[in-house]
């Protein structure tokens, strides 16, 4: 097989940042292109890189608030970038993507001293903290949002909304129709804190779920995901509240159990709003409080504002708002339908093959303006529910 081009995509080494770099990779490979992964050693062990393509893990350091690491930190990213320059020189890039966290900065600096184009993709409503260093060198900036806080307005003419690749079985859930919800029927709820679980869901969702009226709780299927920590005790509590759930602390079949929910209950972050919109899927969103930035907060506030979810801080993410809340997104027999329509139309199913056509035209000339999409008018549901309310390299921290 011939290779048109050869790219390189570099994201730091978790879930969200992987997720839509091997989306991305298995894309352009499907094109007839060949690619390279640069990553980290957590980058590695997270599974989905194309068959062929090489993985190269290189050292990245990170600059934080205390000035003690920063020299260790400076070290670590010019050994990055070197061994990312040798690595062009035999690979030759025809442009090197970067998705975020602090493994893709040495080789976004090597690009640039190599003079190869590069792209960054941001999955968050805010732009992350490499990719606010790496903005204004870079020639193309993909977003998953029509608003991106943290990005400078100079760099506007280089944003290009696309969106936040998912899994191509998760795109096929956007052809199938709602699960039927009739006013006996089971109700299916899916709850999820991302790969490892969310303690706070295992602390707060069975009690939640068994303040609900009887009409919806004896009607409840539950499929949870718990830490391996708390897996006996929240099976204890479904058992004393008579709730059937199937507990698990992985759900290799995650795409197909979301299939099949009426509702899902989860963090928000990028990749899990990312599938709930493009699966068009309702839910109650409980942003992570620590989350850099506060990101998760503003990931959900498109999501919401159309009617498809709705958020509870956790401060007060209590078992009463919990069934309160539910109650509310239940209320009538098409409620729950609704949402989940108006989830669906926050959705960008075409993320990927956007963001490849982007990286396709990156080096031609003029760049490719027919992604440029303009901030949309997002049309508000009725009663959508409540919403929740430095270019410095030594002041930066790496995400």
């Amino acid at each position: 097989m011939s290779f048109t081009k050869h790219y390189v995509l570099a994201a730091g080494g978790t879930g969200g940042h992987m997720i839509p770099a091997y989306a991305l990779g298995k894309e352009l490979v499907q094109r007839g292109h060949r690619v390279a992964l640069i990553t980290d050693e957590r980058g590695e062990k997270i599974p989905g890189m194309v068959d062929d393509g090489q993985v190269h893990v290189l050292p990245a350091g990170r600059i934080t608030k205390d000035p003690r690491g920063w020299l260790s930190g400076a070290r670590a990213i010019m050994k990055g970038r070197k061994m990312a320059m040798q690595l062009y020189d035999t690979f030759e890039p025809s442009a090197v993507v970067g998705f975020g966290g602090y493994p893709a900065f040495p080789a976004l600096l090597a690009a640039n001293r190599k003079n190869i184009p590069t792209i960054i993709h941001e999955q968050n409503a805010v732009l992350g903290r490499v990719n606010r260093l790496a903005a204004r060198s870079v020639n193309a900036i993909a977003t998953s949002y029509p608003d991106i806080l943290k990005l400078k307005p100079k760099y506007e003419e280089k944003v290009h909304l696309v969106g936040n690749p998912v899994r191509e079985e998760v795109i096929a859930l956007r052809e199938e129709p709602y699960p039927p919800l009739t006013g006996e029927g089971i109700f299916r709820v899916l709850v999820t804190g991302g790969s490892q679980g969310a303690t706070i869901l295992s602390d707060v969702v069975p009690d939640g779920l068994a303040l609900l009226p009887m009409h919806l709780r004896r009607r409840l299927q539950v499929t949870q995901q718990c830490r391996e920590q708390d897996i006996e005790r929240v099976r204890e509590k479904y058992a004393e509240h008579d709730i059937p759930a199937e507990l698990a602390t992985y759900l290799p079949d995650l795409p197909q159990r979301l299939g099949w929910s009426h509702l899902v209950i989860g963090r928000a972050g990028a990749s899990t709003i990312a599938e709930l919109t493009t699966a068009g899927r309702p839910a109650i969103l409980i942003p992570l409080p620590i989350a850099t930035d506060d990101h998760q907060t503003q990931n959900v506030r498109e999501m919401v504002a159309a009617g498809g979810a709705r958020a509870i801080a956790q401060p007060q993410f209590t078992a009463k708002e919990l069934a309160k809340q539910m109650q509310k997104m239940a209320l009538g027999p098409d409620a729950l339908q609704n949402a989940a329509r108006f989830a669906r139309k926050c959705g960008r199913p075409d993320a990927v093959s956007d963001l490849a056509d982007l990286v396709e035209s990156i080096g031609t000339s003029p760049l490719s303006k027919t992604l440029k999409v303009k901030k949309e008018k997002l049309q508000l549901a009725p009663n959508p529910g409540p919403a929740l309310a430095k270019d410095n390299l030594a002041k930066e921290s790496m995400r």
